[in-house]
C-alpha cells in the first residue's frame, strides 16, 4: 500500500482508493486526486503486483487479498497511522473506486459497515460470479474474429449507426446520446442483408448474434444469471467484449481461480461454467448485499452512477442492485435515497469518457481535470456534504469538453439524476 499524507490536513478526512479488472496496480491517480483536496490517501494492489491472474493460481491468500482484506487492511492502517502523524484522531472516511473499484466500496460497506461513512462506488462490479460468466459468454456468441459470420469494428459502426437512428431521439433530442437505454428496444433485422445485397448490412446469422448479444444470460432453471448489454456501446464494445477475442478478465479469472486448470479455453464456455462460479463463489466475493442495514443505519452514505454506455458492465446492473437493496428494506425510492443515490450518466462509457457530459470528478485523473471542486459538479466534494452536512446531492453536474480537453473549453453540461 502507499498513503500519501497532504501538508494540510483537511478535517481529518481519509480516504481510499479502489482497483480495476483482476489487477494489483495502485491507482496513483485517486491519489494525488485526494491528497490535492486535503485528504489522507491509500491506495494499495490487492495483494499482487500486475494486471493478470496468474498470482491466483493455488494461492487462496491472494484471492482472499483481491476479495476484501487489501482494502479493510489498508484503510485501518490509514486512520491510524494519519492520527499519529498529524497528532491528531481522524474524523470521516471516504471511499472512491469505479468497475472492480465500485464492487469494493459496495462489498466494504456490506461486510465492514464502520470502515468508510461515505462511498463512491462507480460502474461496481456487483455480482461479481456472474459478471465474469456473463463476460466470458461473448466469445462463444460472437466467434472467433476468422469466423464466417463474425461481426468486425467496421460493421460495429454501421449497427451503431442503426441504434442512433432508432433510438436517439428518443429523448426528444437528437444528439447522438441515448438518455436512457431502457427504452431502446434495439431491432436489428432493419439491417438484413436484400436483394443481393452483402455490404454494410446483416446476414440472418448476424442478426441472430446481435439479438443473443442484446438478450439477458438465463441459466438453463430459467432464472437470470445476468442482464442483457445496453444498446449503444459498439464503437468500444467492438474493440473489447465484441472483438472475437477472450475476454481476459474472465480468461484469467476461470484458469486460475475457479478451475486451476492454466489451459482453460473460453470458447468452451457454457451454463455450467456459469453456474460454477457463483457455486464456488471465492471468498466471498460476489457482493449482493440485500439490505446494508448496518451500514446505513450508522449514517453511511453511498453515491454510485453507471454510464449509459459502459461497454464492459451493463448499465443495467446498477438499477437492478438497486431494485434488490429496496426489495431488501421493504424500501420505497424516498427512503432508500436516504443514504443511497444511484445517477445514471447518459453518454457515459465505463467509468468515463464517452460523447456524454462525463466529467463530474468521479475518479482521479481525466474526470476530475477542469471540474470545480464543488458538490453539484464533483462527486467527491458531494459525498463529502453529504456525510459532514447532510446535504445530499439530488443531481450531478457532468461536463463534457470539446475533444475531452478543458484546455478547449467546455462544450456542453448535463444535470444527472
Amino acid at each position: 500500500m502507499e498513503l500519501w499524507l497532504p501538508e494540510t490536513w483537511q478535517g481529518g478526512r481519509v480516504l481510499a482508493s479502489g482497483n480495476g479488472g483482476i489487477d494489483g496496480c495502485i491507482e496513483y491517480e485517486n491519489l494525488a486526486y485526494g491528497t490535492q483536496h486535503g485528504f489522507a490517501t491509500v491506495a494499495a494492489n490487492n495483494g499482487h503486483n500486475g494486471t493478470g491472474g496468474h498470482d491466483f493460481l493455488n494461492n487462496p491468500d491472494v484471492i482472499i487479498d483481491y476479495a476484501w482484506r487489501s482494502l479493510h487492511t489498508s484503510i485501518s492502517q490509514t486512520k491510524s497511522l494519519a492520527s499519529k502523524f498529524y497528532g491528531n484522531t481522524y474524523q470521516k472516511s471516504y471511499y472512491i473506486g469505479c468497475s472492480l473499484g465500485g464492487r469494493q466500496g459496495i462489498g466494504a460497506a456490506d461486510r465492514f459497515p464502520s470502515d468508510f461513512d461515505g462511498i463512491i462506488a462507480g460502474s461496481p462490479a456487483v455480482d461479481f460470479n456472474h459478471l465474469y460468466a456473463w463476460r466470458a459468454s461473448f466469445y462463444p456468441i460472437t466467434g472467433k474474429s476468422t469466423s464466417a459470420n463474425f461481426i468486425n469494428a467496421s460493421l460495429w459502426s454501421t449497427i451503431h449507426t442503426e441504434v442512433l437512428r432508432q433510438c436517439d431521439t428518443l429523448d426528444g433530442v437528437q444528439d447522438g446520446i441515448i438518455e436512457d437505454s431502457s427504452l431502446c428496444h434495439f431491432r436489428p433485422e432493419a439491417l438484413l442483408c436484400s436483394n443481393g445485397t452483402t455490404a454494410n448490412c446483416l446476414s440472418p446469422a448476424q442478426v441472430d448474434i446481435v439479438n443473443n448479444i442484446y438478450s439477458p444470460f438465463y441459466g438453463s432453471d430459467g432464472k437470470l444469471i445476468f442482464p442483457a448489454m445496453q444498446p449503444g456501446n459498439e464503437l468500444l464494445a467492438a474493440s473489447g467484449l465484441y472483438s472475437g477475442m477472450p475476454w481476459p478478465l474472465s480468461q484469467d479469472w476461470y484458469r486460475y481461480v475457479l478451475l486451476n486448470q492454466s489451459d482453460w479455453d473460453q470458447a468452451t464456455f457454457d451454463l455450467a461454467d456459469a453456474m460454477l462460479a457463483d457455486e464456488i463463489n471465492p471468498s466471498n466475493i460476489r457482493t449482493w448485499p440485500t439490505t446494508l442495514e448496518p451500514f446505513s443505519s450508522r449514517g453511511g452514505k453511498i453515491l454510485t452512477f453507471h454510464g449509459g454506455q459502459d461497454q464492459q458492465i451493463t448499465s443495467y446492473n446498477s438499477p437492478r442492485l438497486y431494485n434488490h437493496l429496496a426489495s431488501g428494506r421493504d424500501a420505497s425510492s424516498t427512503q432508500l435515497d436516504e443514504f443511497y443515490r444511484f445517477f445514471r450518466i447518459s453518454g457515459m462509457g465505463h467509468c468515463e469518457g464517452g460523447p456524454g457530459a462525463w466529467a463530474f470528478g468521479q475518479l482521479g485523473g481525466s474526470p476530475a481535470v477542469g471540474v470545480p471542486y464543488e458538490p453539484s459538479s464533483n462527486a467527491l466534494a458531494a459525498i463529502v456534504d453529504w456525510v459532514e452536512k447532510d446535504e445530499a446531492p439530488e443531481t450531478m453536474t457532468g461536463t463534457k469538453f470539446v475533444n475531452d480537453d478543458p484546455t478547449m473549453g467546455i462544450s456542453f453540461q448535463r444535470n444527472h439524476c
